[in-house]
């Protein structure tokens, strides 16, 4: 593996999603600046998730820092390889590892030396509580992925494409591991107009995955110089008033920034975003 990245981004992230690994409990609770003040559970199922889902967990492996369900739509089939990237605790390997079946494998990635570490511990707790042995987690960066070429079937991410500095190179890096005829199903954030420059500029906006998310023309853009075709792109409705409730700390912050009526909402949506390897 090549040595982790020191950009001041990586390096305000990494910071505090190392924090964020070292907290029973995750992110959530009153002062949060990450998912959302009503706890990870309500974060999940405010984003998408279902209780029978979460009920497959290993205890600990949800932190509340999704934005969506990136398995659900996946149509993840048995015997497929899945990469995670941003796997954090392991909450969407889990679920995918149980879709695929013992004969198929899911692949976490994470920069966060402290998140691989409690990744590896829930996949302990895992294999004890399904028998299934196919979930790995693995060390380094989203836009250097330590695998090879055409590798595996599927990529995944849950808010996690938002907090790179160089979106363009984790596309690129998507594109080169995935088998021909594999697909993409990543729930990610996504502006729908250009932000205030003060949000922008905002180091906890960027780690709370806001300031960091692209426009919508520019991700198009990205994916296609990628080589990845057939781009669908669908909004889950009140995935952001579930990370951002009231009274949440980065609510606020935002909120501070945006002029007369206009909402978070009305700037940055949750989407699901599909595309396919010819």
């Amino acid at each position: 593996m090549s040595e982790l990245s020191s950009h001041p981004i990586h390096e305000a992230v990494r910071s505090a999603y190392s924090a964020i690994a070292t907290v029973r409990g995750g992110c959530c609770g009153p002062q949060s600046s990450c998912c959302g003040g009503a706890g990870a559970e309500a974060v999940a199922l405010g984003v998408g998730y279902s209780d029978a889902e979460l009920a497959t967990l290993p205890e600990g492996a949800n932190l509340g820092l999704s934005c969506g369900n990136p398995t659900a739509l996946a149509e993840l089939q048995a015997g497929e390889t899945v990469l995670d990237l941003g796997a954090g605790a392991g909450l969407d390997v889990f679920l995918a590892a149980q879709r695929v079946g013992p004969e198929g494998k899911a692949i976490g990635l994470d920069m966060t030396r402290e998140m691989v570490a409690r990744a590896r511990q829930n996949a302990a707790d895992f294999r004890r509580r399904t028998g299934l042995d196919n979930v790995e987690f693995h060390l380094g960066q989203i836009e250097a992925i330590p695998l090879p070429d055409a590798s595996v079937d599927v990529v995944i991410s849950n808010c996690v494409l938002n907090l790179s500095p160089d979106q363009a190179a984790v596309w690129r890096e998507i594109a080169r591991v995935l088998r021909p005829g594999g697909r993409v199903s990543i729930s990610d954030m996504v502006l729908l107009r250009p932000l205030p420059q003060e949000i922008r500029a905002d180091v906890l906006a960027h780690v709370g995955c806001i300031a960091g998310a692209a426009l919508v023309e520019d991700l198009k853009a990205m994916v296609a110089a990628a080589g990845l075709v057939d781009l669908t792109l669908e909004s889950k409705a009140g995935a952001v008033e579930a990370m951002l409730p009231e009274g949440d700390p980065l609510a606020e912050r935002v909120g501070s920034h945006l002029s007369g009526a206009d909402r978070p909402t009305d700037y940055i949506a949750s989407m699901i975003i599909a595309a396919q390897r010819p």
